[in-house]
């Protein structure tokens, strides 16, 4: 297709350019960003509300209505995040070993970027700016692809970075956007591997199925959310009802919510009627197992998909278990390898569920929604890996490198 085919070879030449910028320049290039999209706010917001009109003339979800909505704090939050990815260090360069062989060589290994980077995304335009900030930070040029629900939006994004990078003399090819939402030039562009280094999906279960089985480029496989939280035996009430609270009703559409929760049963006479009050009263939905329903009579029964659902929605599972092995189990098999909590004031069932669930990122007494970039201290984030080769958890600035090996002789031979 001639129109990717001329986006994927600017790519490449942007990318070119980028890997011989040094850090000053890319973080020249990063607050100039940040504060044009400020300076654009206006017209990103209008773009957006054509968005979101069209988005409720759809039938879109409320939950999903609002990852796509912007307003001038989540303005705010992308342009301070360009700058505070500005304020990283540059991983680019770091020399992360050197060794002296006995033939003479000095062999050592430094990062360097990946090339160019796409990435293929749904409904949330801060992704945008994020994913600008940190492939530019790296040198690394991108070409993103986002869904039709937030087109409008991100072009508008797009607009006043490139304008950026044109004010400071830097190439605006560094980012581009794919306008033809269609499905075939999604699939198109997942097989640019003459173009394309790494290709990256965000969004539901899906998109990244799809991206994966049909992507000839190499790609980092992020993950849909079915966040559990565990409480134990030994669970402070308090804490845990404020943990649940937040995990699941701060922001129900995104993927480090919790969708599932595990309670033993030692609490569970006690513990449930409290939280089921706490969360009714925000309109969540419980579907409960049978012991569950036997408590609180009112819940939904769960069928056996509801245990691995990633809802985006003011619904939520519940299952009681009498052992921690139990719920790590139940957790291992019905989980997506995101995020999951315990709940409890016991020092080695903490450590028994630290070390035991598959995850890519585990808690004691904290909530899932800290599985974000910018919570981890990354600045952003380009997604949350949920495999384990290169990259797994959220991924920042040193998971959009590679690296290379660097030898220096004095005339040696083999």
């Amino acid at each position: 297709m001639k129109y990717l085919e001329e986006i994927g070879i600017k790519a490449k030449k942007a990318a070119a350019i980028l890997n011989t910028l040094g850090q000053e320049r890319k973080n020249e290039g990063l607050r100039e960003a940040a504060k044009s999209l400020l300076g654009h706010e206006k017209e990103i917001l209008r773009a957006n509300q054509s968005d979101i009109a069209a988005a409720k003339e759809n039938g879109m979800m409320e939950s999903l209505i609002d990852r796509l909505t912007l307003n001038h704090d989540r303005i705010q939050g992308m342009a301070d995040g360009l700058l505070d990815i500005a304020d990283l260090p540059d991983p680019v360069g770091e020399v992360i070993s050197m060794a002296n062989r006995p033939n003479g060589l000095t062999i050592g290994q430094k990062r360097v970027p990946i090339g160019v980077i796409g990435i293929i995304y749904e409904s949330r335009p801060n992704v945008t700016a994020d994913a600008f900030g940190l492939c530019f930070k790296t040198g690394n040029a991108v070409i993103l692809r986002g869904g039709s629900d937030a087109l409008h939006s991100n072009i508008a994004i797009v607009n006043a970075i490139r304008k950026a990078l044109g004010h400071v003399n830097l190439t605006g090819d560094s980012l581009q956007l794919i306008e033809d939402t269609g499905r075939e030039t999604a699939k198109e562009m997942m097989r640019l591997n003459r173009y394309i280094d790494l290709l990256i999906p965000r969004g539901g279960a899906g998109l990244i199925r799809s991206v994966i089985e049909n992507s000839t480029v190499p790609v980092i496989e992020t993950g849909t959310g079915n966040c559990h939280v565990y409480v134990y035996e030994y669970a402070d009430f308090d804490m845990a009802l404020n943990i649940i609270y937040n995990a699941k009703t701060q922001r129900p559409g995104v993927c480090n919510a919790c969708e599932s929760l595990v309670v033993h049963s030692k609490v569970a006479d006690s513990f449930l009627p409290l939280l089921y009050d706490r969360l009714t009263a925000k309109q969540i939905v419980f579907r409960g197992d049978e012991r569950a329903r036997a408590i609180c009579n009112e819940m939904e029964p769960a069928a056996e998909e509801d245990y691995g659902k990633e809802y985006l929605d003011r619904l939520i599972s519940l299952k009681i278990v009498d052992t921690v092995e139990q719920a790590i189990a139940h957790i291992n098999y019905y989980n997506t390898k995101h995020s999951e909590a315990i709940i409890t004031g016991n020092y080695n069932n903490a450590m028994k569920f630290l070390n035991e669930i598959d995850a890519a990122a585990v808690y004691v007494n904290a909530s899932t929604r800290f599985t974000d970039g910018g919570e981890f201290g990354f600045g952003a984030e380009i997604g949350i890996s949920t495999q384990k080769l290169h990259a797994r958890g959220p991924m920042g600035l040193v998971a959009l490198t590679s690296t290379k090996y660097i030898i220096f002789g004095n005339g040696q031979v083999r």
